[in-house]
């Protein structure tokens, strides 16, 4: 493997957030809400990476958003989206969830179900702003399937592997590897369900696959524009 710079943020090292009486414990990898630290407000595009539990009936009520592309993928349960575009959807574990905020749009968010809901949100700065807001749900995922986030210039790498598999990453600026369930090997790292690793200038990085995983592996090439 070239050498490259690489970080690990174990899962007990996120900011615990949400609101635990109301049925929601969020877990964040970047600086967000009520927590800031400066030396950790993104990594490339990407500006948040949160870790939601929703009991039954637990939700975020509409609320608006701007100049932001939330990717959103369900761990357990389902998630009832709505927003002001006129969406209303359910969104399964292996389901991809898309929404391009634009100039603004506003949403909600429920676990309308009688068990838990799990998922993780991961939130990116477009490289231009305005414009139109959409909305895509990929159902059904499958291994290795990339999806184009085109506004941020990044593609997300759903990937499932069993134990004694290898996991190549993308070669790119900014890399970013979540670990939703399983164990894998990065380097000399050993990283568990919750835990991510962070690879600047990624060129021949592999994962070695312990326990049978589900990785979503970023790869970003170009930080936002402000302004």
């Amino acid at each position: 493997m070239t050498h490259v710079r690489r970080a690990v943020q174990r899962a007990g090292e996120r900011f615990p957030g949400g609101d635990p009486e109301a049925g929601i414990e969020t877990w964040h990898a970047f600086s967000f809400s009520g927590f800031y630290d400066p030396d950790n407000v993104r990594f490339g595009p990407l500006a948040a990476c949160n870790e939601e539990h929703l009991a039954a009936a637990a939700g975020f009520p509409m609320h608006p958003h701007r100049d932001v592309e939330i990717v959103t993928w369900v761990v357990e349960g389902e998630l009832t989206h709505e927003d002001s575009a006129g969406h209303a959807t359910v969104v399964r574990p292996g389901d991809l969830q898309r929404l391009s905020a634009g100039a603004g749009v506003r949403h909600s968010e429920r676990n309308e179900s009688a068990g838990p809901l799990r998922f993780v949100q991961m939130w990116l700065t477009p490289s231009d702003y305005g414009g139109e807001p959409s909305y895509e749900v990929v159902r059904g995922i499958s291994d290795g399937t990339p999806y184009a986030l085109t506004r941020a210039d990044a593609v997300l790498h759903v990937r499932r592997a069993d134990a004694g598999e290898t996991v190549p990453l993308p070669d790119a600026p900014w890399v970013y590897v979540h670990v939703v369930r399983g164990v894998v090997r990065v380097g000399t790292d050993v990283l568990s369900a919750g835990d991510a690793v962070r690879v600047l200038d990624a060129e021949g990085v592999v994962a070695g696959i312990e326990a049978a995983a589900e990785l979503l592996v970023w790869e970003m090439h170009a930080e936002p524009r402000f302004g």
